[in-house]
């Protein structure tokens, strides 16, 4: 199984991973990943217990595999409230419905490797959170070697948000985990205190201009005033109308 020969002109199509699938998913997970995964875990995959995920297939094979799975991607939700990224969602991530979609794994056997599959497949989990209205982000872990799955999600804009010492324990040795998050349905990171600073800052200057503004404006009033009375030899002290102005403040991947 998945050991082929590409087509000249590969078809690929995609759509949800089934029942049928669970040998050849559970043989690639195994041939790619250096985690051993516990069966149970296939078998909610191919059943779709709590797991949502797609499967890419070479509908132009002539082997008679032309629906056999040389690529997938699995994910699930998972309430942003309760996930490990709540501090870098906005101030309604605490919200009880908000959710997130979490990739688990990620894979294309290596002969069909450097046709965009991948990327396609992301694509996927990115459409189906945008689909969720209560979803603010997609999001994942890739061990610090992977370099081709780290250059995949910087070009399709995820952010490495942050980097967790030892995350993976892979045959006694442990390994860092780099935590990348794409934002979806308004989704974003919370203010730093640098943007908060800056912001008050903004806020203060634009009240400023406004006192300001208000003060020439009652001053050109007085000078008016005072000129009309002269010509009339007289003078008016004018008083202005005391008002308080107040200042405006606005899983892992083998690809």
């Amino acid at each position: 199984m998945v050991n082929t020969k590409v087509p000249s002109q590969p078809k690929i199509c995609y759509r949800p991973i089934r029942l049928s699938d669970l040998d050849i998913l559970e043989h690639i997970h195994g041939r790619l990943f250096p985690i051993r995964y516990e069966s149970t875990f296939f078998h909610d995959v191919v059943n779709g217990r709590d797991i949502v995920s797609w499967g890419a297939v070479d509908s132009s094979r002539s082997d008679g595999r032309s629906d056999e799975l040389i690529g997938f991607v699995t994910a699930r939700i998972v309430l942003a409230k309760e996930s490990e990224i709540v501090d870098m969602l906005g101030y309604d991530s605490a919200k009880s419905d908000q959710t997130l979609v979490y990739v688990l794994t990620l894979g294309v056997v290596e002969a069909y490797r450097s046709l965009g599959i991948a990327s396609s497949l992301i694509r996927e989990v990115i459409k189906y959170a945008s689909s969720i209205p209560t979803c603010r982000a997609v999001y994942l872990h890739v061990i610090s070697y992977n370099n081709p799955a780290i250059n995949l999600y910087k070009k399709m804009s995820f952010k490495c948000v942050r980097r967790l010492q030892g995350f993976y324990l892979i045959n006694g040795q442990h390994y860092d985990s780099f935590l990348f998050l794409y934002y979806v349905n308004g989704g974003r990171s919370p203010c730093s205190p640098l943007e908060l600073l800056t912001a008050l800052v903004s806020y203060m200057r634009s009240g400023f201009k406004s006192v300001a503004a208000r003060l020439c404006k009652n001053g050109g009033r007085k000078i008016s005033r005072r000129t009309k009375c002269k010509e009339s030899h007289c003078l008016v002290s004018a008083t202005p109308n005391k008002r308080n102005v107040p200042v405006e403040c606005s899983g892992y991947e083998c690809v």
